[in-house]
């Protein structure tokens, strides 16, 4: 199984992002919002946007990676055909175990996590 997400699974352009950003529903918890979009599409796609405050490059980086591995672990479960912004504020840092439980908790409160 590949390790990384395609590139039909990432929100790469402008237009798109302000688009989530206009018609996106928010949910959100402390740390991190979710918006949640639909598309026309039959698969999920997803963009990570840590703030700027959000320590130095190398630390927004590393929570993109994290967000996106949580993302890629947890997708079987979710409904397809949506855009999801991950917005992410500085805070205390939490361990992954708590990362994956506010993200699949935002994607509950969403309705678009398929309950196992």
């Amino acid at each position: 199984m590949k390790k990384s997400l395609t590139k039909k699974e990432i929100v790469k352009k402008r237009p798109e992002i302000d688009r989530i950003f206009k018609a996106g529903k928010k949910f959100s918890c402390p740390g991190i919002r979710l918006l949640v979009c639909p598309n026309q599409l039959e698969n999920n796609r997803i963009v990570v946007i840590p703030v700027r405050k959000y320590g130095n490059s190398v630390q927004r980086n590393r929570i993109r990676r994290q967000v996106k591995e949580i993302w890629r672990q947890e997708k079987p479960q979710m409904q397809s055909g949506y855009d999801f912004a991950f917005i992410v504020y500085p805070g205390k840092t939490t361990a992954h175990d708590a990362q994956t439980k506010r993200i699949v908790t935002l994607c509950q409160n969403a309705g678009v996590y398929l309950y196992r």
